[in-house]
């Protein structure tokens, strides 16, 4: 198992002093977040041969390495032009992965077009619905997923809210219709409450293609019949869901981390709190030091 830091609270940090930090942290393993001076959100990668040197360095003189690299592109935008130019970035950043000698990235369904052009959640007012996003996310797949197989690489992918698709079972099953060794499902635990109401089945369920965890904490939105949270006005769409340090919110973590050993998961996983940024560093520490604890508390019982 790979134990990993999504570093976007720290992504003001050179790209060079990344790794060191990281291992000051206490991980061994970077999961590589959007950031502009690498994977920029929605554009071509910022790579060029000197910027990419020196990363590597940097990596390999602090002894960490990446776990995965995580674009995020429109791939699944039904604008045809969106979703060219999302499959042309997917192919740089597939170059990359390479280059760097890194065998898995990781990304979301995604949420269709850009916002001034609709959403799913908006598809009266710019034409866009969820069916053809997934069209969309459907044909990009026939063009990325023969090159994956071809240079090796495993892109592990999660549901998020807002995306054409949000809830766990739809999302495993298109990755096992696409029935390729490379292509597997993350589970995102700060979504949980938006993917169902059983974690325990949902990530039993998701067992065969599970390859990759987000570990964050959140609340239940559903909670309090409906008011954990008070959005106004009445009956917004809006999706809402933290990225908390473990306990701050409302994942069962004993339940969690039980399930995953019992099914012999062994894949990577990844502290992904973005919630303190006034506090990064203490906030990764202690992330790095409660997965730990739990993974030696239920993973050692196998």
């Amino acid at each position: 198992m790979k134990i990993a830091l999504d570093p976007f609270m720290h992504r003001h940090v050179p790209l060079e002093k990344l790794p060191r930090l990281a291992k000051d942290l206490g991980y061994d393993y970077l999961e590589l977040s959007p950031r502009d001076d690498f994977f920029d959100w929605f554009v071509h990668p910022r790579v060029f041969p000197s910027r990419l040197r020196s990363f590597k360095q940097a990596l390999k003189d602090s002894e960490v390495e990446i776990a995965s690299l995580l674009p995020m592109f429109r791939w699944a935008s039904p604008h045809e032009d969106e979703r060219q130019a999302a499959v042309k970035y997917w192919k740089k950043a597939i170059e990359v992965a390479v280059e760097m000698g890194v065998d898995t990235m990781n990304s979301e369904f995604g949420r269709g077009p850009h916002p001034e052009r609709g959403s799913c959640s908006a598809c009266c007012h710019g034409g866009a619905t969820t069916e053809s996003s997934e069209a969309a996310w459907w044909r990009s797949m026939e063009e990325l997923v023969p090159i994956f197989e071809r240079e090796g690489i495993q892109l592990n992918v999660e549901p998020h809210p807002d995306d054409f698709v949000e809830t766990l079972h739809p999302a495993v099953d298109m990755i096992r219709t696409i029935d390729s060794d490379n292509v597997k499902f993350l589970y995102c635990a700060p979504h949980t409450f938006h993917f169902g109401d059983d974690m325990a089945q949902m990530i039993r369920d998701s067992a065969p293609v599970l390859a990759h965890v987000h570990v964050a904490d959140t609340f239940n939105h559903k909670g309090s019949s409906g008011l954990r949270y008070i959005i106004n006005p009445p009956g917004s769409t809006a999706r809402i869901h933290q990225h908390l340090d473990i306990g701050q919110g409302e994942i069962d973590w004993d339940l969690f981390f039980k399930t995953l050993a019992e099914i012999g998961f062994d894949g990577i996983m990844t502290a992904c709190v973005f919630a303190w940024e006034e506090r990064a560093e203490d906030s990764s520490r202690f992330m790095r030091q409660e997965i730990q604890r739990y993974v030696d508390t239920y993973f050692n019982l196998r």
